[in-house]
């Protein structure tokens, strides 16, 4: 059940550095978030898969030392763009046609409407949506995760600048949002393996209107 693999998953804190995810499991996890949910299906993000072990170790001393990105065998760097083009928005548009042919003058009707909405805005409003979106593909890579029974560590603790001159995001109009650490939680030295999950009950956190 989801709740079972949800109630296994947390943010492990130490992974053993002897056990890699095999890679039909790493696939699985990108697949998820591939498939997940994005505002008008641009997808406005990419994910890169960083197994070297000195980018690796660039990347841990990016997010102030953290051995979860070192010992995990695979780190996920989701990249939110870092802003709206026309062209980007165009290539949506023609792989929409290429994959459901639906016509074009049907989508450019409606993309076009969305360029006018998106294109005179700031590119850091614009890079903020596109990192929501990125957001919602982190928590379905999250829950496949679980689903694999692969132990992945959520991070925010980092400096995106380093990050993004590390693995050259800038030049490919991208900056880093979030980190994913995979790999299996080590036998020791993890203070939060097996803790008790904290959370609000429901009742706290959901209101509901009738």
């Amino acid at each position: 059940m989801l709740k079972d693999k949800l109630n296994w998953r947390y943010a492990t804190k130490a992974m053993d550095p002897a056990r890699a995810v095999p890679q039909a499991k790493v696939t699985a996890i990108l697949e998820a978030a591939n498939l997940a949910p994005t505002s008008s299906g641009l997808q406005p993000f990419e994910i890169i898969v960083v197994t070297n072990p000195e980018v690796k170790a660039k990347l841990s001393a990016a997010a102030y030392g953290q051995k979860q990105i070192v010992d995990g065998s695979h780190v996920l760097v989701f990249a939110a763009w870092d802003n709206y083009t026309a062209e980007r928005i165009d290539a949506v548009v023609q792989e929409t046609h290429k994959q459901r042919g639906t016509p074009l003058e049907m989508l450019n009707a409606y993309y076009d409407g969305l360029k006018a909405q998106y294109l005179p805005r700031p590119a850091e409003v614009n890079f903020e949506h596109a990192a929501r979106q990125a957001y919602i593909a982190f928590g379905l890579a999250l829950t496949a995760a679980a689903f694999e029974e692969v132990d992945a560590t959520p991070m925010e603790g980092f400096d995106p600048a380093q990050v993004d001159e590390i693995l050259g995001l800038r030049a490919k109009g991208l900056r880093s949002v979030t980190l994913m650490p995979l790999g299996y939680r080590a036998a020791e030295g993890d203070w939060l393996k097996g803790a008790a999950k904290v959370r609000k009950p429901l009742a706290e956190l959901v209101t509901e209107v009738a």
